[in-house]
């Protein structure tokens, strides 16, 4: 019979099954919501499920487009260059939560605008 694998050894071939690069990401963008969401408290329960959607979505999504704008694939092929495009995860995270918020803003000051006015006015923001 095999011995057994130590936890090291366990945690290496987990990580392996799971794909080391989805995990990294999802890592960053967990941590990024964690930030952003300590840092200023959604008013309400539907606020704070859109923010973290957008912020994770951000993190991943974003982090992922710029690995692939940068070219930086082959950082992938060791554990300092998988922790470096975590942190670029992180970092697309915590625009897309200020984006968020912002719209959140926007829309609570205009409740009773109709459509057309919420365009109008978001042409002259822009």
């Amino acid at each position: 019979m095999s011995e057994p694998i130590s936890g090291a050894a366990a945690g290496v071939a987990g990580w392996k099954i799971i794909g080391g690069l989805a995990g990294m990401g999802a890592l960053g963008a967990g941590i990024a919501a964690f930030v952003v969401m300590a840092l200023t408290k959604p008013k309400d329960e539907a606020e704070w499920r859109v923010a973290l959607a957008c912020t994770l979505m951000g993190s991943i999504g974003g982090g992922a487009a710029l690995v692939r704008y940068l070219g930086i694939q082959h950082w992938a092929q060791d554990e300092f260059g998988m922790v470096a495009m975590m942190a670029l995860a992180f970092a697309c995270g915590l625009p897309a939560w200020a984006l968020v918020r912002a719209l959140f803003v926007f829309l609570n000051k205009r409740k009773d605008a109709g459509l057309d006015e919420l365009v109008a006015d978001a042409k002259k923001v822009l």
